[in-house]
């Protein structure tokens, strides 16, 4: 039996992101995972959350996935505030990790080598307004050949930092302009089935 932490990082804004779509993922991942004999526990951080209960959630988790829309190149500010107050009371207690590997008499240990989370495994599935043909494409006028993994380097970073490894991420991408989500649950049931096993 394995043990998933479903993120729901969504944070609404009327008449523009309402979170049905991020909702209506985390459901069917959660049926996906569900009948594969996981376990899960659920975090909506619109909900509300405990420091504690989060770090203690995450000890617990075999694989972390995160669900969120993306605003402005990166996710809710809703979440980057909890892993702030999470990660860094964690880092306090040091429950997700010891500090930041090295020590004052050892310098032969890395920088970022103090996490408490190996062998977990962190997933980020994203919700995008950007068609895919946006990534990895040097002739992008925008992200000028980065992938969505380069984009959200700061959270697979934070994770990693922990002690966590880091999974490709999930997208489904042009949702306002261009959705084909029928498609999207079929592509997100297979990368489940490839990474989450």
């Amino acid at each position: 039996m394995k043990n998933v932490l479903i993120i729901n990082a969504h944070q609404k804004f009327k008449g523009i992101s309402e979170g049905d779509l991020n909702r209506s993922i985390v459901e069917i991942m959660a049926r996906e995972l569900t009948k594969r004999g996981f376990q899960l526990k659920y975090t909506t951080i619109e909900d509300g959350y405990e420091l504690e209960e989060e770090q203690e959630k995450h000890l617990w988790a075999d694989f972390i996935i995160i669900q969120s829309p993306v605003y402005w190149f990166g996710t809710p500010w809703l979440h980057k505030k909890y892993m702030d107050e999470v990660f860094t009371d964690a880092i306090i207690k040091q429950t997700l990790l010891t500090g930041d590997g090295r020590t004052r008499t050892d310098f032969s240990q890395q920088y970022g080598t103090g996490g408490k989370m190996k062998g977990k495994k962190m997933m980020l599935s994203l919700t995008w307004n950007a068609p895919e043909e946006a990534f990895d494409d040097q002739s992008q006028y925008l992200l000028e050949g980065k992938g969505v993994d380069d984009v959200f380097f700061p959270i697979h970073g934070a994770y990693r930092f922990c002690g966590a490894e880091s999974l490709p991420s999930f997208s489904c991408y042009n949702v306002m302009k261009s959705p084909n989500i029928t498609n999207d649950i079929v592509r997100l049931k297979a990368h489940l089935n490839k990474f989450i096993a």
